[in-house]
């Protein structure tokens, strides 16, 4: 099987990422693939859907509640989608992108595998050639998975993480070990309850204060305290509403909610209702895992446990470094932009990021904005004395 290849002229920016921020900004398969194929049944948004709309056009005033399901935000971003008349290539993967300096622009190549399995069937490949480069994937790319654990793979059981993870229906009877310690741990430990899941847990605070949302509630103290103060505040609700979780084996870490959020991208656990199931015996809390054994766990407090499957709620990351050609000029080693947010969206010579923010949806709708905003700058700027760049290709425009 061979490929083949042609070359095409984009006269405006080339968007890589079909999700919330690709979409908002201007290898899916359908938009919002990460959502609609990765993602468990039972999610909602951990946030109240007005911190979680995008540019120009929010929620539906009707019919979808105050955290929406994982289809009705899939719903919504397809409207948004059709709305803003934007139409994604799917079924291509990016290769591989680049700066062509001698030409002042980027040159992104995909890749679409051949229609057939037949022996004249070939891969399509395309370079597409712009002046702009927004990388849409997010910090969410790829799964990070049993690369964490050690001696996972040793284990005779099954191994699944949370991207295909869909209910606890296909674990009924088995006595599950949750590995993680966020949203997603803490949501298919619920799930599991009724089928010995065994979570870890970091950060747990209450999805709501006094009727309104904790994160509602941060955002506004934030405006007149500083995050130190905030954090305090939450903490002592979470106690106050929570109990002594410390009680119940989960031990909070000493950096508190906001500013762990805002210095590693980690986001607190918003408590939907394991943690009465862990008081009640549903769900055990164990320690670190050590080392996974051929039917079970080693704990580092020494003890063992045996276990039908293992479920790992470890996480995501950017997949940035593995096709962005010199990523580290403005990318770490873990696929983040170099410069912090705010100013983390606009990079050099035509490269731009959305979607890095570590904010969520809250902070993928700022960068947007500004990188449509200064892509349309420059834009109007060039249409009317500028030469077409793609003369200095062989292109059919």
């Amino acid at each position: 099987m061979g490929s083949s290849q042609k070359r095409v002229w984009v006269p405006g920016p080339i968007i890589i990422g079909a999700g919330p921020s690709g979409l908002a900004a201007g290898g899916s398969s359908c938009v919002a693939s990460l959502w609609r194929h990765r993602t468990y049944d039972r999610l909602k948004l951990h946030l109240p859907k007005r911190f979680c709309e995008l540019p120009l056009m929010g929620f539906p005033a009707v019919g979808f509640p105050k955290y929406p399901t994982k289809h009705q935000f899939v719903a919504y971003m397809e409207s948004y989608a059709a709305a803003f008349g934007i139409a994604p290539r799917f079924g291509a993967e990016v290769v591989r992108a680049e700066r062509d300096p001698a030409a002042g622009a980027w040159r992104v190549t995909t890749r679409r595998a051949a229609a057939g399995p037949g022996p004249g069937a070939e891969d399509e490949e395309e370079e597409l050639v712009s002046r702009w480069v927004v990388v849409a994937t997010g910090e969410n790319a790829e799964p990070v998975g049993a690369e964490v654990i050690s001696g996972i793979e040793r284990f005779a059981g099954r191994v699944v993480h949370t991207s295909a993870y869909k209910t606890g229906a296909e674990f009924s009877g088995q006595k599950v070990l949750v590995v993680g310690c966020g949203n997603s741990g803490m949501e298919v430990s619920l799930d599991l309850c009724r089928h010995n899941a065994k979570p870890s847990m970091v950060h747990v605070l209450p999805r709501e204060m006094l009727g309104m949302s904790t994160f509602g509630v941060a955002m506004a103290l934030l405006k007149w305290l500083p995050v130190r103060v905030v954090d305090g505040l939450l903490l002592a609700a979470a106690h106050m509403i929570l109990g002594d979780t410390g009680r119940l084996g989960l031990r909070r870490p000493k950096t508190g909610p906001i500013e762990l959020k805002n210095l590693t991208g980690k986001t607190p656990v918003l408590d939907v209702g394991a943690l009465d199931q862990i008081k009640s015996g549903n769900i055990t809390v164990v320690g670190g895992v050590k080392e996974i054994m051929k039917g079970g766990a080693k704990f580092v407090d020494g003890r063992e446990e045996k276990y039908d499957a293992i479920i790992l709620a470890t996480g995501y990351k950017s997949n940035v470094p593995s096709w962005l050609k010199d990523a580290d000029e403005h990318f770490t080693r873990e696929g983040i932009p170099k410069t912090p947010f705010p100013s983390g969206w606009k990079g050099d010579k035509g490269l731009y990021c959305v979607g890095f923010t570590r904010r969520g949806l809250l902070g993928t709708s700022s960068d947007a904005v500004n990188i449509a905003n200064d892509i349309y700058r420059q834009w109007t700027e060039l249409s009317d004395h500028s030469t077409p760049l793609h003369h200095l290709f062989d292109f059919k425009v």
